[in-house]
């Protein structure tokens, strides 16, 4: 009887060392937008966006303006995102597509710290084998995202003293842009980036964009409110990210500043001095060992990106010297047979290498009511016409002065001041190519291969 209870003490005890341990590891809370263009939100730039929860959380912590992601289409990026590894490494390069099995994602790799993980929101994620989410609550009817469930997580989490890891995924810029009141916004006065060709029709639709994300912004305002209400905002950290860039021209689907530069930005009480802003590139893969290192968790498996916690906590100003970004255009809808792209950056340097510049670059936005419409005012008009076959027809490299046009307007491959710089730049991405196992065209070929259609007969979310 005493030896029972000798043992039920030490159980007892056990427990509550647990829980003390588990009480010191913050949450961890990711929120990533769809399909938002980083300068189209208020703190980075936009004289049109409303968005005051975002705003307001970039003055709460630290606000990166190098931030990148690895591709710029939904599902290579969450997989990217989710697992820190390079979407060839994993096979998750084309869209709608899986990762390869025995991958490692964020939850079997935070599941050693005692963690809980769930994903409310936008999937696009495969196979489940590599998400084994402990909650996974998709997208209501409306596609809207369920408070309820990220209620009841949070509850159950906070009321067993164990630390939690969410990711929120909205579908909001996403098209259809149908959410948020577009009346917000005077299409007269907007002020347009100087790759879209100025219509009446191009005004309206960025008017439903912009309505847009003003709803998302209100959906994470919501769960900042979440984190308030539960009264963990001080133990958690809290990740913003706005994933690529819009599917208009020159954005979403291409290696352009626009496609793979992303909001970036990140709230730790205690730690991050609110209102730090940092150049340091930072890339989705880091994410995942960001995660871990602030779990106070060794990786489970090799990871290609790296911890940013140096910089957060203000110990390093820099972090990578390149971003590196790749598109798969072979696979998605309306899209060409094939259009490889491959990119690598600086602070400075933006540099392109289409992979087939004789095939026409295509993809829903190109086969769409507003293109043709820009088509049919390149008849007469000598810039419409300069954007619409720049969209479609590209040289094999290209080169841009990031830090004087962000919009990557004037190639300047062809200057002899530049070739110094594409050979530095160049190496830099064959070696990233070679680490990843990318074969430049051979990979694009077989991008079919890894796409959900193909692997289990249907199209992923």
């Amino acid at each position: 009887m005493k030896q029972k209870s000798i043992l039920a003490a030490l159980a007892t005890c056990s427990a509550l060392a647990l829980n003390a341990q588990n009480q010191e590891k913050p949450n961890l809370v990711l929120f990533l937008a769809d399909d938002c263009t980083y300068f189209d939100i208020g703190c980075y730039g936009s004289a049109d966006s409303q968005t005051p929860n975002i705003d307001k959380f970039a003055s709460e912590g630290i606000r990166f303006t190098n931030g990148f992601q690895a591709a710029p289409m939904c599902s290579p990026t969450r997989h990217n995102l989710l697992t820190g590894l390079w979407p060839v490494k994993t096979g998750a390069y084309p869209n709608h597509t899986n990762a390869i099995e025995g991958t490692l994602s964020i939850v079997q790799q935070l599941k050693p710290a005692g963690y809980q993980v769930a994903l409310v929101g936008k999937s696009h994620v495969n196979p489940e084998s590599v998400f084994p989410w402990d909650l996974y609550a998709p997208l209501t009817k409306s596609n809207d995202l369920n408070f309820a469930a990220i209620d009841s997580f949070i509850e159950d989490c906070t009321s067993n003293d164990q630390p939690f890891c969410l990711v929120v995924t909205t579908n909001q810029p996403h098209t259809p842009w149908n959410k948020g009141n577009p009346d917000l916004f005077n299409p007269e006065k907007l002020t347009l980036p100087p790759y879209y060709v100025d219509t009446k029709e191009t005004r309206q639709m960025l008017c439903k964009y912009l309505a847009e994300i003003n709803y998302m912004d209100n959906e994470f305002g919501t769960l900042l409110k979440k984190l308030d209400q539960y009264k963990i905002a001080d133990k958690s950290v809290v990740v913003y990210l706005s994933e690529q860039g819009n599917s208009l021209p020159f954005a979403k689907w291409t290696c352009y500043d626009a496609g793979v530069h992303s909001a970036y930005m990140v709230r730790w009480p205690g730690v991050i001095k609110p209102g730090t802003e940092s150049d340091a590139i930072v890339e989705y893969v880091d994410i995942v060992p960001t995660f871990l290192d602030i779990a106070g968790v060794a990786p489970s498996g090799p990871l290609d990106g790296k911890s940013i916690v140096p910089v957060l906590e203000g110990k390093q100003k820099e972090n990578k010297q390149y971003t590196f970004s790749l598109q798969t255009t072979r696979g998605i809808y309306s899209g060409s047979e094939y259009y490889g792209i491959r990119s690598v950056a600086d602070k400075k340097y933006r540099y392109i290498v289409n992979l087939t510049p004789e095939a026409t670059f295509k993809n829903t936005e190109s086969a769409g009511r507003l293109f043709k419409i820009w088509q049919e005012k390149a008849k007469t008009d000598p810039k419409a016409k300069w954007l619409t076959e720049r969209y479609q027809h590209r040289p094999p490299v290209e080169l841009y002065d990031v830090e004087n046009d962000q919009y990557c307007m004037n190639n300047i491959a062809d200057k002899p001041e530049s070739q110094e710089i594409i050979k530095r730049l160049d190496q830099a991405l064959r070696e990233w190519m070679e680490y990843c196992g990318d074969q430049g065209q051979e990979t694009e070929m077989e991008a079919p291969e890894h796409q959900h259609r193909n692997a289990q007969g249907r199209i992923g979310e």
